[in-house]
This record gives C-alpha cells, structure tokens and sequence, in this order.
C-alpha cells in the first residue's frame, strides 16, 4: 500500500511510514510512503488543509501508475483529498479561501467530483475517529492546531460521530514550534489528553494529527485511558479491508 503525506516534510512521510510498518507487522502488506510534491509544509489551518487537496490527489494518482500500490492511505487528520480519490464531490473547510506558499490566499470555489481510484482509500482521521467511537464509546481529541477546531467538529459531525464526541482539547503556542521539541510536544499533548479525560468525560483519545505519531505511540504506553493513534488506526481498517471477501 501507499502512504501519502499531504504536507511537504519528508522526514515526517518516513515516521509515518515507519509506524505504518510497524503495524502492519505479520500482515504481509509492505507500505510505500510518499510525500506531496507542493503545498503547506504543515496543515495548521483550513486553508493549508485545502490546499493540500491537489498535491493528494496527483501523488496519489502518481503512485497508481506503479505495480505496488493495492490501497491509499492520507495521512493528514482532516482527510484531504480522500472524498476526490473516492469519486466524491470535494468539500472546502469551511473558508472561502486557500493557501497558496507562492502567491497567498485566493479565491476556492466548490471541487466537482472525480472518478474513483479502483484501489481502496483511508484517511488516519476518518479511521482513528470511528476507532476510537468504537460500541458508543465517549471519544475526545488532542492535539495541536487550534486553528482547525471548527474543521475537526465538521468532520466528527460528517461522520455521524457527534453524539460520542465530547470536544478537543488543543496544545497552547505554535504548532510549528511545538513540532521542533519533542519533549515540550509530548508534555504538551499529555496534558490535552488528561484534559479530555478528566474535564470532558472522555473514555478514549484521538491524537490528532499523523506527524504526532511518535508522541502518541509514547503517550500509549504511559496513559491509562485507550490513546488512538491515526496512523496505525488508518492501517488496522485497510488490512481488514483487504482481508475481506471481495
């Protein structure tokens, strides 16, 4: 299968694909990991997450061109390009306009549907959530874009997932400068997750957002609470549904 990193940073598209591999051990499945050719090199807000949309899409269809590829994963929390490459009409976030690095924003008009991809499509937020919401468990999110909050409680909503969801919890200071200091990062999320436990009544925790794989893997092993990880969450749904009777 292929993982496909909808923002520019190769050194996150090999974590991820190193956690992708990592649970999928004993499966068979071997995982190629790609990263978008342009756009954001971070999706903090909702006009970076549209923006990567395209750059998806064209990886996506770039690594369907090859012998390798029986399954697509996007690894982004906000699903980017997963409604395009499944033939569906495309959805902006919500603001009427998008990132562009070279020129600034500008206008997004609606994005018509496509044809499907012949391959199956997970996004790690679509996957972790449903994970996570798993026989009407009570789930919230950590993480560290605070920006995207009206995005994320649209894509719960789409899910059919708001009545499990019982909010997000967001680190404080910078994304960017959060993601350049491990520990502080790790710190950070812990106490977003205790946050959701604790205030929220959360029985389960999403860690929202694929590049914070490492910290939610870590966060797994010391928390109480079931901690979600997207990314391995992505690849537990695309072996069962490659497992599944055709």
């Amino acid at each position: 299968m292929v993982l496909v990193n909808p923002n520019t940073s190769a050194a996150t598209t090999r974590m991820m694909t190193a956690l992708a591999r990592r649970a999928l051990t004993g499966t068979g499945l071997r995982v190629r990991g790609v990263t978008a050719a342009d756009g954001p090199p971070m999706l903090t807000d909702p006009h970076a997450l549209d923006a990567a949309v395209p750059f998806v899409v064209a990886a996506a269809h770039a690594a369907l061109a090859s012998d390798d590829c029986a399954a697509l994963i996007v690894a982004a929390f906000g699903d980017p390009g997963v409604p395009e490459l499944r033939g569906r009409p495309g959805r902006t976030t919500g603001d009427t306009t998008a990132y562009d690095a070279g020129a600034g924003p500008g206008p997004l008009g609606p994005r018509a549907a496509t044809t499907p991809v012949p391959v199956p499509v997970v996004g790690i937020g679509e996957a972790a959530l449903a994970e996570a919401a798993a026989d009407g468990r009570r789930f919230g999110i950590a993480t560290t874009t605070p920006r995207l909050a009206g995005s994320i409680a649209a894509h719960v909503e789409r899910l059919g997932l708001a009545p499990s969801y019982t909010g997000a919890r967001f680190t404080a200071g910078a994304p960017e400068r959060l993601a350049a200091r491990p520990e502080s990062l790790l710190a950070a999320l812990e106490a977003a997750v205790r946050a959701c436990v604790v205030r929220d009544g959360a029985e389960a925790v999403v860690i929202g957002g694929g590049p914070l794989g490492e910290a939610a893997e870590v966060l797994r092993s010391r928390l109480a609470v079931p901690v979600v990880a997207p990314v391995p969450a992505a690849c537990r749904r695309i072996a069962r549904m490659l497992a599944a009777p055709s």
